[in-house]
């Protein structure tokens, strides 16, 4: 299984059309908020099951604050991170995800790629692809990929 994972698009989605054309085949988007009311759109155009939540630009949307959701396996939370001070570290987000029993945390927010593996929780941020902030500056997401043993890999992509 195939999971593209991106935030922060602030209803820019030129690079977000351009990552679906390399990524090809997927089998679910995440999007982990600040789609500043573009989520019709991104739904549209990504041809899989798409999971948006709310970020701290997604004013007056009914999007979801978190999302909980299972991928295969694997117990996965998906928030924006704003409400967890993301910007100043994940401890209050690791701490909520293992006290609700996930094994994977998703944010954005921060506009910084970043892939945390630990022996019982995973934290992962894909970046941005529309406003980069992490040195070099460049659009950043995160392929996710299940393999048949049902072990989640992931890779932090550049578009260049």
């Amino acid at each position: 299984m195939k999971v593209l994972i991106v935030s922060d698009t602030h209803g820019h989605e030129e690079n977000f059309e351009k990552v679906l054309e390399k990524v090809g085949n997927i089998q679910h988007l995440i999007h982990l908020g600040d789609v500043e009311g573009h989520e019709d759109y991104i739904e549209a155009i990504s041809g899989c099951p798409v999971h948006i939540v709310a970020g701290n630009n997604d004013f007056f949307s009914d999007l979801p604050r978190e999302e909980e959701l299972w991928l295969e396996d694997h117990h996965v939370l998906l928030t924006h991170g704003h409400y967890y001070g993301v910007s100043m570290g994940t401890s209050r987000l690791e701490e909520e995800a293992r006290a609700r029993g996930f094994d994977i945390a998703m944010y954005g927010h921060t506009h910084r790629p970043e892939l945390k593996i630990e022996d019982d929780l995973t934290v992962l941020n894909p970046g941005s692809i529309s406003y980069p902030r992490q040195w070099g500056h460049e659009p950043s997401f995160i392929l996710m990929e299940i393999d048949r043993d049902g072990e989640a890999h992931y890779t932090i992509n550049y578009l260049k």
